[in-house]
């Protein structure tokens, strides 16, 4: 099917530059790679291609209705979406606005983009000089992250593994990203009564990690393979327990220099004497 019938059927007739991009797309998807390998027919792949071109061109495009035609499942249809977006190498935008008119929480919109913002200046205040003008925040990971951090903190509810199908990462960035958002921004995204897992507690050097890019040695850092193995929660850990072998065999040696201080007392057996009856009392008794 052409992506200009299939335009039509999604109400994007009227926009010939949509098209123009789209139809761009899918003949540089089939010039990269074979789309069918990854599960994405043709005619799944001229609806990603529209809506790709709608997003990137800013024209609101009808994921619903999208699906509907493509005669996949929500959750197939956005698996196929990151794959041949991934696949394009296409930069993916994600709007606040449109996640909160998507998810029902357009109250939260200020709130994130507020929030976001004083993230990235606290984040980048940490960053070592050299490595200030090269951290980027353009990825959608970012603002997914922000977005469910306050909806969480407004008690709205807000589906994460969509959240996370829609912002084309993987489920161990996202929470990476929201430990970094939490410990950096806890007046801002935090919840007063809400428990840490001491496992995911990290210093701010390895929060840092969460950038693309990893740490290099000579600014003072480790790469991300060596921040996991040699983080502070391991460390403090190894630390308790020699602490604790150490005051266990202080016990130990204290309790046996007692034993071989103190002598072993006797003891004696107590004597019962029982006085004997007069000669008299016991010719009183016989009688």
């Amino acid at each position: 099917m052409d992506v200009s019938e299939i335009a039509k059927k999604l109400g994007l007739s009227n926009s010939k530059l949509v098209i123009r991009k789209a139809s761009e797309l899918r003949r540089l998807c089939d010039v990269q790679f074979d789309s069918s390998i990854i599960g994405v027919g043709e005619v799944c792949k001229a609806i990603i291609c529209l809506e790709i071109a709608a997003t990137s061109l800013g024209v609101l495009f009808d994921r619903s209705n999208a699906i509907k035609l493509s005669g996949m499942s929500e959750k197939a249809y956005i698996r196929s979406y990151n794959s041949l977006h991934n696949g394009l190498g296409v930069k993916m935008k994600l709007d606040v606005r449109e996640l909160a008119i998507q998810f029902g929480c357009v109250r939260i919109i200020s709130s994130v983009r507020n929030g976001l913002n004083i993230y990235k200046d606290r984040f980048v205040s940490s960053l070592p000089a050299s490595r200030r003008s090269t951290a980027d925040f353009t990825r959608p990971v970012f603002t997914a992250v922000a977005f469910y951090l306050c909806a969480k903190k407004h008690k709205l509810k807000v589906d994460k593994l969509k959240l996370i199908e829609l912002c084309g990462t993987s489920e161990s960035e996202f929470t990476a990203v929201s430990t970094s958002m939490k410990d950096l921004c806890h007046d801002i995204f935090g919840i007063a009564k809400e428990k840490k897992d001491p496992k995911e507690v990290k210093t701010n050097r390895d929060l840092l990690d969460v950038l693309p890019e990893k740490r290099r040695r000579e600014d003072g850092g480790y790469s991300s393979d060596e921040g996991l193995n040699d983080s502070s929660y391991k460390k403090r850990k190894q630390m308790e327990k020699l602490e604790y072998e150490e005051w266990k065999s202080s016990v130990v040696a204290s309790k046996n220099q007692n034993k071989a201080e103190v002598p072993h007392k006797r003891t004696k057996q107590t004597r019962l004497n029982f006085q004997k009856k007069s000669t008299e009392t016991q010719k009183l008794e016989a009688n």
